[in-house]
């Protein structure tokens, strides 16, 4: 009961710990019946803790294809992808309310920290479109969990409250028809800006899409080889 009050209210509770030995490299199912997620393990572990980065989906979209476009650039970072499908076209808060979708991912996050050694200070959660209002609302939220948020052309964000202070990288093509970026990013970024984030802001000449340079731009930011601040 505990743990649907908490995820009610977007509260994530599993924190990782030191797993018992190195997940095998590959893609895995997770949950009863591999429904719980899918958690990629790049080659070449050690045993040492590596970052994680939890991927939302946009809206009609998929786990698997969440991961798909980053999981070279994990394995080139030596970066573990966690995903999950949202329990109906989209995410739970864009539907209404938080609730089945968070406590799915805590659950996930549960197994996958059970797995892998994942890097408390290198802890991320991202997405494209609605997974990247998703994300923000996620990481403001959850900030003593996550210590960088990755938002590829978000359209809002919907936090119930803000805890802790995670790093922001938010993107957005100039172009973008289907979340306009002046009535999203441009309105986001002042907004968790005078909040107090640390926020890198890219625009890009183009639409509703991830460009490679975008993609790779934010996994070198998370892993601290990139820039900061405003383009």
């Amino acid at each position: 009961m505990r743990r649907e009050h908490e995820t009610a209210e977007g509260r994530l509770l599993a924190r990782p710990g030191r797993a018992r030995a190195d997940g095998a490299a590959g893609l895995h199912r997770l949950g009863e019946g591999g429904h719980g997620g899918l958690l990629y393990v790049p080659p070449g572990g050690s045993g040492e803790p590596r970052p994680l980065a939890v991927m939302f989906h946009g809206a009609g979209g998929s786990a698997q294809g969440g991961l798909a476009a980053l999981m070279p650039l994990a394995d080139a970072a030596g970066l573990l992808l966690l995903a999950t499908d949202s329990s109906d076209q989209t995410w739970d808060v864009i539907r209404g309310g938080y609730g089945p979708d968070v406590e799915a991912l805590d659950r996930a996050l549960e197994e996958a920290f059970g797995r892998v050694a994942v890097d408390a200070e290198r802890l991320a959660v991202g997405g494209f479109s609605d997974g990247a209002s998703y994300a923000l609302s996620m990481g403001i939220m959850n900030g003593e969990l996550f210590t960088h948020v990755i938002a590829f052309s978000p359209g809002f964000m919907a936090p119930a409250r803000q805890e802790g202070a995670p790093r922001l990288f938010i993107s957005h093509g100039t172009e973008d028809r289907v979340l306009p970026i002046d009535a999203c990013s441009r309105r986001l970024v002042p907004r968790v800006s005078r909040a107090g984030y640390d926020v890198t802001y890219h625009e890009f000449g183009g639409g509703h899409l991830v460009p490679p340079e975008i993609a790779r731009d934010a996994v070198e930011w998370f892993l601290g080889e990139g820039g900061e601040g405003e383009n």
